[in-house]
């Protein structure tokens, strides 16, 4: 059975990884690639219904989801991880369990995270409310050599195209372009 392989889409909070890796995945499958995107928010609700967003709490998260994509991709299911993981302990645990791994990095003005904000995680902070985001109260460790570095304010499209790029030089068997 042939191995999937990973992606992971990190960022701020509010940077644009999401709107990319829907762009992503719809290329890909345009492309007759099929991946599995597997999103922290969605996670979150199932794992961690009532999020305290503690150090400990993150850490049994991202280990287990990382565990879920490593199960996915066992099967032959290529996936797109969308989450922020602040740490880079998190993408290097992921980077060392793929054969085949890509980081993609959104990088984002915090004053356009906070501009954006479409969850209110940056207005709630603010006010007190919230206490552990990153790149706010907590530290977002940028990676150190992702594979693909993209421009937060740039088209999601865009951003999706960039990535297939790093793919493609990277070693992943995708079609090209038309």
């Amino acid at each position: 059975m042939k191995t999937g392989w990973a992606v992971w889409i990190t960022g701020l909070p509010a940077s644009g990884k999401s709107l990319i890796a829907r762009s992503l995945a719809s290329k890909l499958e345009a492309l007759g690639k099929s991946a599995q995107v597997l999103e922290s928010d969605d996670l979150r609700r199932v794992l961690t219904p009532r999020p305290t967003y503690t150090p400990e709490e993150r850490e049994t998260f991202y280990h287990a989801m990382i565990h879920i994509g490593f199960l996915l991709a066992s099967n032959g299911i290529n996936v797109i991880f969308d989450a922020t993981a602040n740490r880079r302990r998190w993408r290097r645990k992921a980077r060392e369990t793929f054969p085949l791994f890509l980081e993609a990095f959104v990088d984002t003005p915090l004053e356009v995270c906070m501009e954006r904000d479409p969850k209110g995680i940056y207005a709630r902070a603010f006010e007190g409310k919230a206490t552990t985001v990153p790149g706010r109260q907590v530290p977002y460790e940028t990676p150190e050599r992702p594979e693909a570095r993209l421009d937060g304010r740039a088209s999601p499209d865009l951003s999706a195209d960039t990535i297939l790029t790093a793919m493609r030089s990277h070693g992943f068997d995708l079609p090209s372009l038309a």
